[in-house]
């Protein structure tokens, strides 16, 4: 039994699958070290932990599945993909379970599924057989971006109504996966310049409708409203639209404020995630407390999830924030060996659009931990405590995996000439 267990081969790039399995040891410690305020609501000490690790578990299940279907076969799973997450997008807007102010999930099986996840991947898809199909000898075909732009539009609204970073998170995505796939440059040119306008016209909105729930929210030290205010449901459909502008508003003003102020005079109950995540950072000492030492992790709000790579830097210390972006960086050109390696456009494009999104994601995490962006509800992908994002996650793990090893390969002489190709390009 043994012996034949040693002859297994395992399936899919070791590369990835290491980084994968540090990703999942270090989620577990993290989340294990982090829950101080589940255990305590909750009254079990292995309680979130072992819901966190059962889930995991389930997305490994996950993984393996995706890992052993033929590349070639996800293509017929997009518009399956496309219309049910339209769907639920609709749904979650209308009838969404709301966490701190944002309906963003839908009750499935003691689960919160956020349909937003499930679009990520389907838009990836759409995208990558979009491109695929549309190469030509010079580039993707011009008509490739307006097919491309009009799909994804209704998603990133209906996104962004209720969770602006994950659509920027997208689009960002989208954007690169155009470079990519050799869209031409006039138009990504031109798209840069609408969307910094865009931009400049989103945010002056955003201060001007939002001015008044963001005065509340920052006059309010304890969050407790002296009058009844409005909400979604009662203001009509205008609010369910403009209601985060006031959110938003206070988050830009927070990282754009450069005044200094003074440890005594800092407001721990109006700022208190970033005023704990930065006393984590600092009290690491450079080397860290060591895993399951952190102090903050009981101030800190979502310490298992959003900000839990403060925690990370305050037990791990900055060789261990080091490591984990490390990680990270791994999966991106590992992934982008292996790309370099399929034959065809469409798996390679697939798998760059799935490792962009995470690394892009990762980062803006720990830039938020950290203080170089404003504070959004981005979690550390397989290492914060989740529900949909972990599995939906390890099935993009798992996509990867099967790409490399069912996609068919170059041989040496046309990654060579691909390589020069792309020189001279650019």
């Amino acid at each position: 039994m043994i012996d034949r267990l040693l002859k297994i081969k395992i399936k899919g790039d070791g590369i990835i699958w290491m980084v994968f399995f540090f990703l999942c040891i270090i989620s577990i410690v993290e989340v294990y070290s982090s829950s101080s305020t589940l255990t305590f609501k909750s009254g079990s000490y292995y309680g979130p932990v072992l819901r966190h690790t059962g889930l995991l578990l389930v997305g490994v299940l996950f993984m393996i599945i995706t890992m052993n279907i033929k590349c070639k076969y996800f293509k017929i799973v997009t518009p399956f993909a496309l219309v049910i997450s339209l769907a639920m997008l609709i749904v979650v807007l209308m009838m969404g379970q709301s966490t701190n102010g944002a309906a963003r999930w839908i009750g499935l099986f003691g689960i919160q599924f956020q349909p937003s996840e499930l679009a990520k991947g389907a838009l990836i898809l759409a995208e990558a057989q979009i491109l695929s199909a549309m190469q030509t000898e010079i580039g993707a075909d011009r008509r490739a971006f307006k097919f491309i732009f009009w799909l994804s539009l209704p998603y990133v609204m209906l996104i962004a109504v209720e969770n602006l970073s994950t659509a920027m998170l997208i689009c960002i995505t989208i954007f690169l996966m155009m470079f990519i796939g050799r869209v031409p440059k006039s138009q990504l040119n031109r798209t840069i310049g609408v969307v910094v306008l865009l931009a400049a016209v989103g945010i002056g909105l955003i201060m001007l409708l939002g001015s008044q729930e963001s005065k509340e929210n920052l006059n309010n030290e304890k969050m407790v409203l002296t009058e009844k205010q409005p909400t979604p449901e009662k203001t009509g459909s205008l609010s369910k639209i403009f209601h985060r502008f006031g959110t938003w508003q206070a988050r830009f003003q927070k990282f754009l404020n450069n005044e200094e102020i003074s440890p005594e005079q800092y407001d721990l109950d109006k700022d208190a995630q970033v005023a704990h995540a930065n006393i984590a950072i600092a009290s690491s000492n450079i080397v860290g407390k060591g895993p399951g030492n952190s102090v903050e992790r009981d101030f800190l709000s979502q310490a298992f999830s959003d900000f839990i790579y403060a925690i990370i830097i305050e037990e791990m210390g900055i060789w261990g924030a080091a490591f984990v972006c490390l990680l990270y960086i791994i999966l991106l050109f590992r992934t982008a060996t292996i790309a370099n390696r399929c034959a065809n456009a469409f798996p390679a494009l697939l798998i760059m659009g799935i490792a962009l999104m995470l690394t892009i994601q990762a980062f803006f995490n720990m830039m938020v931990a950290v203080g170089l962006a404003p504070v959004t509800g981005q979690p550390l992908p397989l290492i914060s405590r989740g529900g949909t994002s972990t599995i939906m996650n390890c099935i993009y793990i798992g996509i990867i995996l099967s790409v490399s090893y069912w996609a068919k390969k170059k041989d040496d002489a046309d990654r060579k000439n691909d390589v020069r190709q792309a020189l001279a390009t650019a």
